[in-house]
Protein backbone atom coordinates (compact mmCIF):
# COMPACT_ATOMS: atom_id res chain seq x y z
CA UNK A 1 0.00 0.00 0.00
CA UNK A 2 1.34 3.55 -0.47
CA UNK A 3 1.45 6.34 1.92
CA UNK A 4 -1.81 8.19 0.58
CA UNK A 5 -4.05 4.98 1.41
CA UNK A 6 -3.25 4.60 4.73
CA UNK A 7 -5.63 7.07 7.13
CA UNK A 8 -4.02 9.69 8.95
CA UNK A 9 -4.80 10.58 12.20
CA UNK A 10 -6.44 14.01 12.55
CA UNK A 11 -9.17 13.38 15.54
CA UNK A 12 -9.09 16.35 17.58
CA UNK A 13 -8.77 15.45 21.38
CA UNK A 14 -11.10 18.16 22.82
CA UNK A 15 -14.90 17.55 22.87
CA UNK A 16 -15.54 20.70 23.21
CA UNK A 17 -12.47 23.73 23.42
CA UNK A 18 -12.73 27.05 25.00
CA UNK A 19 -9.02 28.23 24.77
CA UNK A 20 -5.66 26.48 23.30
CA UNK A 21 -5.30 24.50 25.94
CA UNK A 22 -8.41 24.29 28.21
CA UNK A 23 -11.92 22.60 27.34
CA UNK A 24 -13.40 19.14 27.79
CA UNK A 25 -10.84 16.72 26.80
CA UNK A 26 -11.94 13.01 25.59
CA UNK A 27 -9.15 11.52 27.68
CA UNK A 28 -11.17 12.96 30.81
CA UNK A 29 -14.50 12.46 29.72
CA UNK A 30 -13.63 8.49 29.33
CA UNK A 31 -12.59 8.71 33.10
CA UNK A 32 -15.52 9.83 34.09
CA UNK A 33 -17.61 7.62 32.17
CA UNK A 34 -15.47 4.71 33.44
CA UNK A 35 -16.40 5.73 37.05
CA UNK A 36 -19.72 6.29 36.26
CA UNK A 37 -19.78 2.69 34.81
CA UNK A 38 -18.53 1.39 38.20
CA UNK A 39 -20.59 3.06 39.74
CA UNK A 40 -23.93 1.79 38.07
CA UNK A 41 -22.45 -2.11 38.14
CA UNK A 42 -21.98 -1.50 41.52
CA UNK A 43 -25.30 -0.57 42.60
CA UNK A 44 -26.32 -3.83 40.03
CA UNK A 45 -23.67 -5.94 42.13
CA UNK A 46 -26.08 -4.94 45.15
CA UNK A 47 -29.35 -4.99 44.02
CA UNK A 48 -28.62 -8.64 42.60
CA UNK A 49 -27.64 -9.40 46.16
CA UNK A 50 -24.26 -10.26 44.80
CA UNK A 51 -22.89 -7.74 46.86
CA UNK A 52 -24.18 -6.12 50.51
CA UNK A 53 -23.08 -2.59 50.79
CA UNK A 54 -25.69 -0.35 51.69
CA UNK A 55 -25.52 3.68 49.75
CA UNK A 56 -23.45 4.95 51.64
CA UNK A 57 -20.91 1.97 51.60
CA UNK A 58 -21.76 2.27 47.69
CA UNK A 59 -20.72 5.75 47.94
CA UNK A 60 -17.52 5.45 50.19
CA UNK A 61 -16.09 2.70 48.23
CA UNK A 62 -16.20 4.40 44.73
CA UNK A 63 -14.81 7.55 45.83
CA UNK A 64 -12.03 5.60 47.50
CA UNK A 65 -11.40 3.82 43.80
CA UNK A 66 -11.65 6.99 41.97
CA UNK A 67 -8.56 8.40 44.40
CA UNK A 68 -7.09 5.61 44.24
CA UNK A 69 -6.67 5.44 40.55
CA UNK A 70 -6.47 9.21 40.13
CA UNK A 71 -3.66 8.99 42.40
CA UNK A 72 -1.88 5.65 41.64
CA UNK A 73 -2.22 6.13 37.85
CA UNK A 74 -0.37 9.62 38.15
CA UNK A 75 2.32 8.83 40.68
CA UNK A 76 2.81 5.69 39.01
CA UNK A 77 3.11 7.14 35.43
CA UNK A 78 5.80 9.68 37.52
CA UNK A 79 7.51 6.96 39.23
CA UNK A 80 7.98 3.84 36.30
CA UNK A 81 7.96 6.15 33.49
CA UNK A 82 9.53 9.29 34.40
CA UNK A 83 11.64 9.12 37.38
CA UNK A 84 14.46 11.76 35.90
CA UNK A 85 11.50 14.21 35.81
CA UNK A 86 10.80 13.31 39.93
CA UNK A 87 14.42 13.94 40.76
CA UNK A 88 15.06 16.76 38.30
CA UNK A 89 11.88 18.50 38.26
CA UNK A 90 9.96 16.91 40.95
CA UNK A 91 7.21 19.64 40.74
CA UNK A 92 5.77 18.43 37.19
CA UNK A 93 3.98 15.66 39.28
CA UNK A 94 1.61 18.53 39.65
CA UNK A 95 1.50 19.44 36.12
CA UNK A 96 -1.66 17.09 35.25
CA UNK A 97 -2.80 18.73 32.50
CA UNK A 98 0.01 18.02 30.40
CA UNK A 99 -1.04 14.51 31.23
CA UNK A 100 1.09 11.30 32.28
CA UNK A 101 -0.96 7.92 33.96
CA UNK A 102 0.41 4.68 34.11
CA UNK A 103 -2.49 1.78 34.37
CA UNK A 104 0.05 -0.34 36.51
CA UNK A 105 -0.12 2.67 38.70
CA UNK A 106 -3.57 3.02 38.86
CA UNK A 107 -3.49 -0.80 40.25
CA UNK A 108 -1.22 -0.22 42.98
CA UNK A 109 -3.73 2.67 44.22
CA UNK A 110 -7.22 0.60 43.52
CA UNK A 111 -5.42 -2.05 46.08
CA UNK A 112 -4.37 0.35 48.56
CA UNK A 113 -7.72 1.93 48.22
CA UNK A 114 -9.23 -1.48 48.74
CA UNK A 115 -7.51 -2.25 51.94
CA UNK A 116 -8.40 0.78 53.44
CA UNK A 117 -11.98 0.18 52.41
CA UNK A 118 -12.04 -3.17 53.52
CA UNK A 119 -10.55 -2.40 57.12
CA UNK A 120 -13.14 0.52 57.36
CA UNK A 121 -15.82 -1.39 56.65
CA UNK A 122 -15.00 -4.77 58.34
CA UNK A 123 -14.99 -6.63 55.03
CA UNK A 124 -12.45 -9.61 53.83
CA UNK A 125 -9.62 -7.81 51.36
CA UNK A 126 -9.74 -10.43 48.81
CA UNK A 127 -13.97 -10.60 48.66
CA UNK A 128 -14.28 -6.78 48.38
CA UNK A 129 -11.40 -7.53 45.46
CA UNK A 130 -13.69 -9.87 43.80
CA UNK A 131 -16.52 -7.19 43.55
CA UNK A 132 -14.37 -4.39 42.29
CA UNK A 133 -12.44 -6.19 40.03
CA UNK A 134 -15.56 -6.37 37.64
CA UNK A 135 -15.69 -2.73 37.54
CA UNK A 136 -12.43 -2.01 36.31
CA UNK A 137 -12.18 -2.56 32.71
CA UNK A 138 -14.74 -0.45 31.79
CA UNK A 139 -12.61 2.63 32.24
CA UNK A 140 -9.97 1.04 30.82
CA UNK A 141 -11.81 0.49 27.59
CA UNK A 142 -12.15 4.04 27.15
CA UNK A 143 -9.46 5.13 28.21
CA UNK A 144 -7.66 3.10 25.62
CA UNK A 145 -10.28 4.84 23.30
CA UNK A 146 -9.16 7.74 24.48
CA UNK A 147 -5.36 7.26 23.90
CA UNK A 148 -6.68 6.21 19.88
CA UNK A 149 -8.14 9.74 19.67
CA UNK A 150 -5.54 12.20 21.56
CA UNK A 151 -2.99 10.11 18.73
CA UNK A 152 -0.51 8.83 21.62
CA UNK A 153 1.01 5.84 22.51
CA UNK A 154 0.71 4.70 18.71
CA UNK A 155 2.00 1.17 17.85
CA UNK A 156 4.98 -0.18 15.91
CA UNK A 157 5.80 0.79 12.49
CA UNK A 158 3.56 -1.72 9.76
CA UNK A 159 2.25 -2.46 6.59
CA UNK A 160 -1.05 -4.40 7.43
CA UNK A 161 -3.98 -2.54 5.96
CA UNK A 162 -5.37 -0.84 8.62
CA UNK A 163 -2.48 0.81 9.97
CA UNK A 164 -2.65 4.14 10.71
CA UNK A 165 -0.55 7.61 10.09
CA UNK A 166 0.01 9.21 13.44
CA UNK A 167 1.32 12.79 12.56
CA UNK A 168 2.60 13.48 15.89
CA UNK A 169 4.56 10.13 15.83
CA UNK A 170 7.29 12.20 13.56
CA UNK A 171 8.62 15.64 13.97
CA UNK A 172 6.96 18.64 13.57
CA UNK A 173 6.33 19.55 10.03
CA UNK A 174 7.41 16.40 8.77
CA UNK A 175 5.73 15.80 5.06
CA UNK A 176 3.03 13.25 5.80
CA UNK A 177 4.57 10.61 2.74
CA UNK A 178 7.12 10.44 5.08
CA UNK A 179 5.95 9.29 8.12
CA UNK A 180 5.83 5.67 8.73
CA UNK A 181 2.46 3.97 8.96
CA UNK A 182 1.65 1.84 12.67
CA UNK A 183 -0.01 -0.66 14.31
CA UNK A 184 -3.43 1.39 16.06
CA UNK A 185 -2.02 -0.52 19.19
CA UNK A 186 -4.23 1.87 21.44
CA UNK A 187 -7.24 0.14 19.89
CA UNK A 188 -5.60 -3.41 20.23
CA UNK A 189 -5.14 -2.77 24.02
CA UNK A 190 -8.91 -1.24 24.08
CA UNK A 191 -10.57 -5.12 23.13
CA UNK A 192 -7.86 -6.90 25.02
CA UNK A 193 -7.49 -4.99 28.44
CA UNK A 194 -10.93 -3.45 28.13
CA UNK A 195 -13.73 -5.32 26.01
CA UNK A 196 -11.98 -9.09 26.55
CA UNK A 197 -11.67 -8.76 30.61
CA UNK A 198 -15.17 -6.73 30.67
CA UNK A 199 -16.85 -9.81 29.02
CA UNK A 200 -14.82 -12.52 30.86
CA UNK A 201 -14.82 -10.64 34.43
CA UNK A 202 -19.11 -9.99 33.85
CA UNK A 203 -19.45 -13.99 32.98
CA UNK A 204 -17.14 -15.03 35.64
CA UNK A 205 -19.23 -12.72 38.27
CA UNK A 206 -22.97 -13.71 37.02
CA UNK A 207 -22.87 -17.05 35.75
CA UNK A 208 -20.03 -18.70 37.70
CA UNK A 209 -19.54 -19.68 41.51
CA UNK A 210 -16.23 -17.78 41.44
CA UNK A 211 -17.16 -15.80 44.41
CA UNK A 212 -17.29 -18.72 47.05
CA UNK A 213 -13.58 -19.05 46.41
CA UNK A 214 -12.02 -15.25 47.67
CA UNK A 215 -9.29 -13.75 46.11
CA UNK A 216 -9.62 -16.15 42.77
CA UNK A 217 -11.43 -13.91 40.63
CA UNK A 218 -9.01 -11.29 41.81
CA UNK A 219 -6.25 -13.58 40.44
CA UNK A 220 -8.06 -14.40 37.12
CA UNK A 221 -8.41 -11.00 36.61
CA UNK A 222 -4.56 -9.62 37.09
CA UNK A 223 -2.79 -12.51 35.68
CA UNK A 224 -5.23 -12.60 32.37
CA UNK A 225 -4.59 -8.52 32.36
CA UNK A 226 -0.68 -9.00 32.46
CA UNK A 227 -1.13 -11.70 29.99
CA UNK A 228 -2.78 -9.48 27.27
CA UNK A 229 -0.93 -6.18 28.25
CA UNK A 230 2.55 -8.66 27.86
CA UNK A 231 0.69 -9.53 23.98
CA UNK A 232 -0.61 -6.22 23.01
CA UNK A 233 3.12 -4.91 24.21
CA UNK A 234 4.79 -6.73 21.10
CA UNK A 235 2.53 -4.19 18.84
CA UNK A 236 3.20 -0.48 20.73
CA UNK A 237 6.09 1.44 20.22
CA UNK A 238 8.17 1.66 23.74
CA UNK A 239 7.64 5.08 25.29
CA UNK A 240 10.53 4.92 27.37
CA UNK A 241 13.43 2.98 27.95
CA UNK A 242 13.53 -0.35 28.14
CA UNK A 243 14.51 -2.78 31.09
CA UNK A 244 15.69 -6.13 30.57
CA UNK A 245 15.05 -5.84 26.65
CA UNK A 246 11.30 -5.46 27.68
CA UNK A 247 8.92 -2.59 27.13
CA UNK A 248 8.28 -1.04 30.70
CA UNK A 249 4.73 -2.21 29.78
CA UNK A 250 5.79 -5.97 29.66
CA UNK A 251 8.07 -5.53 32.50
CA UNK A 252 5.19 -4.27 35.12
CA UNK A 253 3.15 -6.75 34.34
CA UNK A 254 5.48 -9.78 35.12
CA UNK A 255 4.73 -8.58 38.46
CA UNK A 256 0.90 -8.62 38.22
CA UNK A 257 1.00 -12.29 36.80
CA UNK A 258 2.65 -13.35 39.47
CA UNK A 259 0.48 -11.65 41.78
CA UNK A 260 -2.53 -13.45 39.58
CA UNK A 261 -1.63 -16.68 39.70
CA UNK A 262 -0.04 -16.29 43.62
CA UNK A 263 -4.10 -15.81 44.23
CA UNK A 264 -5.24 -18.35 42.23
CA UNK A 265 -3.11 -20.72 43.98
CA UNK A 266 -4.22 -19.00 47.48
CA UNK A 267 -7.83 -19.38 46.26
CA UNK A 268 -7.85 -23.22 45.89
CA UNK A 269 -6.25 -23.79 49.05
CA UNK A 270 -8.44 -22.07 51.10
CA UNK A 271 -11.44 -23.75 49.03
Amino acid sequence: MSKTEYWVHDLDPFLFQFTENFGIRYYGLAYALGFLAGIWLLHLFCKHGKAALTPEEQSLTITAIMVGVLLGGRLGYMFLYAWDDVIHRPWTIFQVWKGGMASHGGFIGVIVACGWVAKKLKIGFLQLGDILCPLVPPGILLGRIANFINGELWGKVSNVSWAVIFPQSAPFGTPIELIASRHPSQLYAAALEGLLLLIYSQWRFWRTGVLATPGRLTGEFLAIYAMVRIFGEQFRQPDASLILDLSRGSFYSIFLLMAGIFLILHSRKTA
